[in-house]
């Protein structure tokens, strides 16, 4: 049986920060700004979390879907790194805002910007092993910063937001190829979340864990899949993306070791298979576990698909696990992602203004897990609520009373 993503949708949310203006005012040094191959960033406003990002992402998703399809929906599972409670799943929330029936499995998983990853592969073998037809499950990948990591370069690409994607039989967006994976997983204090207003780590061993994984998953692949070819084998690569400059040079590092390509052919290898994946990422920042999701959605919006077409997909979560993995796209499935319109709302956000990110900011450690008790009154930055959320029929977050979050729909 045919198992994959059969629908897939992001919210990258409504406002965004143009990273020109956050170099120029952090005095960043404008050479190394321009290895990140950033643009702009999505940010959350304080009345946005990881529940909101996950519901607002995947209500397009279950709304199209006709009531008997609604019902075959079986599990709700969460991927991600911003959980909001040690104990329970952000998938709950989702599950009640979505209107699903009970019927359903209900969980969150975590492992840092994998987590999307361990998600989709648990619902692929959850509706491939059941014995009842026409089963689906929903799998969200939902994170947001914390706090802005002010005067640093990983601030430009802390992005917000979510990638819901829709589990099953039918899986024109992207049919996962049975087997053929390949893990690699060791323990590293790469980056971190050890507070929930802290993002913390070491830079340049993120880095080379990426490398080492991105290397050891493919080896570990290569000799599962028969007559494998790194080259020949994938139409298109996705790797997981925490800002473009790190993909470019992760391609740059594997080629040189599987191929021995020149450094043209290593460059026109990357704009052929690669670089279309980056374009929705570069414009949205890091998603962290939706980020590999994101990269999809950006390859099958900016390429002509007139066949199905492979892709060799890499994720990675610091701390770290990593899985290289593929998958057959095809002209329909191309289609169903344009119809969601992800570049179109992209385009949509409400930039902001220095002054404006800098109080959202400020703000934002209000939402995060451990609050016990607030309400969420966008009086401090109004005029932005209004442009970016007022009338949309958005779910925000309205207040929290003794630790239990509740929302509205704006």
């Amino acid at each position: 049986m045919a198992v994959g993503i059969e629908g897939i949708s992001i919210y990258a949310g409504r406002a965004c920060l143009a990273l020109d203006d956050l170099v120029r005012v952090r005095s960043l040094d404008s050479r190394r700004f321009a290895n990140l191959m950033m643009e702009e960033k999505s940010v959350n406003l304080p009345c946005e979390d990881p529940v909101t990002n996950a519901v607002n992402a995947a209500k397009p998703l279950v709304d199209a879907l006709a009531e008997d399809e609604r019902e075959r929906i079986e599990a709700v599972i969460v991927g991600t790194e911003s959980g909001l409670d040690f104990g329970k799943p952000i998938s709950t929330y989702v599950q009640e805002h979505l209107g699903l029936h009970r019927g359903c499995r209900s969980f969150e998983v975590k492992h840092a910007c994998y987590g999307g990853t361990a998600a989709l592969q648990t619902a692929a073998a959850l509706v491939a092993t059941t014995p009842v037809g026409g089963v689906k499950a929903l799998v969200i990948a939902a994170d947001a910063a914390s706090t802005a990591d002010r005067h640093t370069y990983w601030e430009p690409s802390q992005g917000a937001g979510a990638v819901a994607m829709l589990v099953g039989d039918d899986p024109q967006v992207l049919e996962l190829d049975p087997g053929a994976s390949g893990f690699h997983s060791y323990e590293v204090m790469d980056t971190l979340r050890p507070r929930p207003d802290l993002e913390a780590g070491d830079t340049d061993l993120s880095l080379l864990s990426y490398l080492h994984c991105l290397e050891q998953s493919y080896r570990m692949y290569e000799s599962r899949v028969q007559a494998c070819d790194f080259v020949e084998t994938f139409d298109y690569l996705v790797f997981h993306t925490p800002f473009g400059g790190m993909v470019k040079g992760a391609h740059r590092t594997l080629m040189r070791k599987l191929t021995g390509a020149s450094p043209l052919e290593i460059e026109q290898d990357f704009h052929r298979r690669l670089a279309p994946s980056l374009r929705y990422c570069a414009r949205v920042g890091n998603l962290y576990s939706a980020a590999v999701y994101v990269a999809l959605c950006s390859l099958v919006d900016h390429v002509t698909l007139a066949s199905p077409k492979r892709v060799g997909l890499f994720s990675y979560g610091s701390g770290c696990a990593a899985e290289f993995y593929s998958g057959v796209v095809s002209p329909a499935g191309s289609d169903r992602v344009r119809s969601l319109g992800a570049g179109t709302a992209i385009d949509a956000r409400s930039p902001l203004t220095i002054e404006e990110y800098e109080v959202i900011s400020d703000l934002s450690v209000e939402r995060m897990c451990g609050v016990r008790d607030r309400v969420f009154d966008p009086a401090p930055y109004g005029a932005v609520y209004d442009r970016c959320l007022a009338g949309q029929g958005l779910l925000v977050l309205d207040r929290i009373t003794e630790f239990h979050r509740e929302y509205r729909w704006s």
